[in-house]
């Protein structure tokens, strides 16, 4: 997948560059009905009609698809129909076809094409796109999709791009490097799939303008410092000038940067053999 670069006849074109879909659009297949779903927008808001989360809200309807993240059609072969884009994520989506004729999607591992056959199963090959347990994959493979509990469904290194990095093996658990530069241990019985996720020229876009952002369904995010001191603890001064204080703080007073907000107690810790990097 390359990266696209428009001829700068706007300002908002100039500094905009988009993925080259072409190839993903090209679907001769047609999607079941039953793996697609509206998703409602919340806004930021919980149950209760509070912002929760702020500076979300907008963006155009989206019509996502149902993903299985946890493929569980043990020995099946699937070959697979499209390579597609979802709204709802970075990476691409491929539509599988089992033997018995059920229909799935699936995270596309990149290099992934159409008429590739892939298999969930204990004994498949170390292929892109073949689900096997951890104990079965050797040590320095890249991994996605990964189970943090036997048969959960895959959590970990979904998004565009990343792959999580078999280490060595100890006893019943594996050790998994993340993205992030964390090892933890992971339950031998986990489920992972074999390959990069898709994708990994998502990181190089360059958005342009604000409005793409809008479209995504995100707010615009006002600067505290140029903000009034009764708005924002950054407020006030003249001019152009730092926050004036040793830390910076969120609107409510408490501490914005280099702050762990990991529960010191969690039942996961005794899973983390070293901590991710700052």
């Amino acid at each position: 997948m390359s990266i696209k670069i428009y001829k700068p006849t706007t300002p908002g074109r100039r500094e905009t560059s988009v993925l080259d879909y072409a190839k993903l659009l090209d679907k001769k297949v047609a999607t079941p009905k039953r793996l697609l779903v509206g998703q409602a927008n919340s806004g930021g808001r919980n149950s209760q009609g509070k912002i929760t989360v702020r500076h979300r809200g907008g963006g155009y309807r989206k019509i996502i698809r149902v993903v299985d993240f946890r493929r569980d059609k043990i020995n099946i072969p699937a070959r697979v129909q499209t390579v597609e884009y979802d709204p709802n994520r970075t990476a691409f989506l491929s539509l599988i076809a089992y033997r018995d004729g059920e229909k799935r999607f699936i995270l596309t591992p990149d290099g992934l094409k159409v008429g590739d056959e892939v298999v969930t199963s204990d004994t498949a090959p170390i292929k892109a796109g073949n689900r096997l347990p951890l104990a079965k994959i050797p040590i320095g493979t890249f991994v996605h999709d990964v189970e943090l509990l036997p048969g959960a469904g895959g959590k970990m290194a979904r998004s565009a791009g990343t792959y999580v990095t078999v280490q060595a093996v100890e006893e019943n658990y594996i050790l998994l490097k993340m993205p992030s530069g964390e090892i933890r241990k992971v339950p031998a019985r986990c489920w992972a799939t074999i390959g990069q996720v898709s994708n990994p020229q998502q990181f190089n876009i360059r958005w342009g303008k604000a409005g793409r952002m809008r479209h995504m369904g995100i707010k615009p995010t006002v600067r505290g410092k140029a903000m009034n001191p009764v708005d924002h603890p950054h407020g006030g001064g003249e001019g152009h000038n730092p926050i004036g204080m040793k830390y910076p703080k969120t609107p409510w007073g408490k501490h914005a940067l280099g702050v762990k907000t990991r529960k010191r107690k969690k039942y996961s810790n005794q899973m983390i053999i070293k901590r991710r990097s700052k």
